[in-house]
């Protein structure tokens, strides 16, 4: 197995990339394509002790940056660490890419370059979202904006295979994201989306509130990529404030710095449990390849977790699942 990464993707670039390979091939031993700027990444492996053997490097001479417009970055910068990893994938050299770099640059890539999967209408971002009783599936986590009832059922089915196969959860609860409970809840798209999820396979639990979302109350959380994003924004926010008000209180005397010191432990869990650099990155699902996309801030930490999941994810032939279903499904759409 080959996985690719984008050295030069992320707010810290190889620094943390190369680090993060070098961590994944010395824990995991699988072997590691870097794409980049070859003097820059051996001036960071330089610093570390590995298997020499399972990393190796493809030279680029251009980058793409969070600056870039997305499509014209993909159709013009054909040497860019991105795209080139993008094409080992598409050429079977490689079985799966990751990136930390531009999000709209890469989920462009992943359509032009390794291409949807047949019967799929809107390929979908579905980042972890930790949760009280573990971690859920949320999709769409920001790719598209606005979509037709057929995106949602397609959703639940590609959320359900990755919730099963990857995070490990039995008969997966999938759940559409309303403002309500009852089954007329919510605007014409979320009803009609209702009534087409009651017909599929998978285990199909309703509508549920952003409010019950944390507390785990579905393991695939289905939405629209606008509403999708403001949740996990807006969680994000939320959790960063907690930690921050936590760490302000526990250090404003004497006793509080003593109460810390007794809760060290359990605060560090709480904070793992929402950390999102223990589950590496999201997975965009419906493309003919294994694509994942990094946090932009990621650490080096994140990126080997996120190679961690690549790896799952080619060993559990999601895509391969994802395709079987959804030609079981067929082409019959529903505006």
């Amino acid at each position: 197995m080959k996985i690719v990464l984008d050295a030069m993707g992320g707010d810290h670039g190889p620094a943390v990339t190369v680090l993060g390979a070098v961590e994944a091939v010395n824990e995991y031993g699988i072997n590691i394509i870097l794409t980049g700027n070859r003097d820059l990444i051996e001036k960071e492996l330089k610093k570390y002790d590995y298997l020499e053997s399972y990393i190796e490097i493809i030279h680029c001479n251009e980058e793409i940056t969070n600056e870039d417009k997305p499509v014209a970055a993909i159709r013009r910068k054909k040497d860019s660490s991105m795209v080139v990893g993008l094409n080992l994938v598409k050429e079977k050299k490689a079985d799966a890419i990751i990136s930390a770099g531009n999000t709209g640059a890469l989920l462009a890539g992943g359509l032009f370059v390794l291409g949807r999967i047949k019967g799929i209408d809107r390929p979908a971002l579905a980042p972890v979202y930790p949760t009280t009783k573990g971690a859920s599936i949320l999709i769409d986590g920001g790719a598209n904006a606005d979509c037709k009832p057929r995106n949602y059922l397609e959703f639940g089915i590609m959320g359900n295979i990755y919730a099963a196969k990857i995070l490990g959860i039995h008969n997966p609860r999938v759940c559409t994201v309303n403002i309500g409970m009852e089954e007329g809840k919510g605007n014409d798209v979320t009803k009609e989306a209702y009534k087409l999820c009651q017909k599929a396979k998978f285990n199909f639990a309703g509508n549920v509130e952003a409010r019950d979302i944390p507390s785990g109350s579905a393991d695939v959380i289905i939405c629209d990529g606008f509403t999708g994003n403001v949740i996990l924004k807006l969680t994000e926010g939320i959790a960063a404030t907690i930690f921050s008000t936590l760490k302000e209180e526990f250090t404003r005397n004497t006793l509080r710095k003593l109460a810390a010191t007794i809760l060290k432990s359990g605060l560090k869990d709480f904070k793992k449990t929402f950390d999102y650099t223990e589950y590496g990155g999201a997975p965009f699902l419906g493309v003919q390849g294994n694509l994942i996309k990094a946090h932009g801030s990621s650490n080096a930490k994140a990126i080997k977790n996120a190679i961690r999941q690549a790896k799952a994810f080619v060993e559990k032939e999601v895509v391969k699942d994802i395709m079987q279903q959804i030609n079981e499904l067929g082409e019959d759409t529903v505006e």
